[in-house]
């Protein structure tokens, strides 16, 4: 399928795509395939009873990388697509998503992506998972992610979350089971405007001795926008847990954080740290007697912070 220079900006904002990628891959467009490859270690098959991908990651390559971006540009769509990844014991692989919606019309758009991750022993994993939405349209920009992981012993994940433009309503749904020594990473960068609303919910069950997770989001809130973080880690064997909420508050936007700690074994050791304040004049101060606006100062501090 040939996409339009919409299309293509939009690839280039959430997968940093110029051109078709080496690997493995699967451009989605409008409800459509837009092209697919697999790899003779990553096989990418299309589901049969409903929308979406069945691809399996096998072991023997050297941190493979695959990319399964969507793009919408079609106003008043809206779907659902449901991806299963299957990764082998001691394989190692670097997957590259995310959805970009360039909206111009009046009615919403909408994509929904529920991907789930069946991590075998020892296997490395990096996710990463950008949105970013577009367009003049008084319709919507809606993304709704709903993430479920399944590690087994020693496997690792890291997962990299960011929505910095433009998506007006998101609801973030990640659920975690891990066994023995597994160690799950989650890192959210998140900003809001106008009147946006993002909800981030996790909820993290250390199952195994030695099971461990780190989930850090950083927020800025402008605007009218609302925020809630709600992390929650369970503790059901010896194992370290550790959230994290450092939020910037701007204008009139409101955030909530919901931390959430359950230790159900005396050797589960759970830590929440959370932080939400504005920018501190002094910041401000220093940058423009370099010869910044406030304005460019301000926009200086924030992207500072979002890295």
């Amino acid at each position: 399928m040939e996409l339009d220079s919409i299309q293509k900006h939009l690839l280039e904002e959430i997968a940093d795509l110029h051109a078709i990628p080496d690997g493995a891959y699967n451009i989605r467009s409008n409800s459509a395939s837009a092209g697919r490859r697999s790899t003779p270690t990553i096989e990418i098959t299309p589901k049969q009873d409903v929308s979406g991908l069945d691809i399996h990651i096998k072991a023997g390559g050297r941190r493979e990388s695959m990319h399964i971006p969507v793009v919408m540009t079609q106003s008043g769509l809206k779907e659902t697509v449901y991806n299963d990844f299957t990764i082998d014991e001691n394989a190692d692989v670097v997957i590259i998503a995310g959805c970009g919606i360039d909206n111009c019309g009046m009615a919403d758009s909408e994509h929904d992506g529920i991907h789930r991750f069946y991590v075998g022993k020892n296997a490395k994993v990096k996710y990463v998972e950008k949105h970013y939405g577009s367009g003049s349209g008084a319709g919507k920009r809606i993304l709704n992610p709903g993430t479920e992981v399944y590690m087994q012993e020693g496997a690792s994940m890291e997962m990299e979350m960011a929505q910095i433009k433009g998506v007006d309503d998101t609801e973030r749904t990640t659920t975690a089971e891990l066994a023995a020594g597994a160690k799950l990473v989650i890192r959210e960068r998140l900003m809001t405007h106008g009147s946006q609303r993002a909800l981030s919910t996790y909820v993290v069950n250390l199952n195994g001795a030695g099971a461990s997770a780190d989930i850090v989001s950083r927020s800025v809130a402008r605007d009218d926008s609302f925020q809630r973080f709600d992390a929650k880690i369970v503790g059901n064997a010896p194992c370290s847990g550790h959230t994290e909420c450092d939020s910037i508050i701007m204008d009139r936007g409101r955030i909530l954080a919901v931390p959430g700690l359950e230790a159900n074994d005396v050797d589960a050791a759970l830590v929440h740290e959370a932080a939400i304040g504005k920018i501190a004049g002094e910041q401000l101060i220093k940058l423009m007697t370099l010869g910044l606006t406030a304005q460019e100062a301000e926009e200086q501090i924030i992207s500072g912070f979002l890295k």
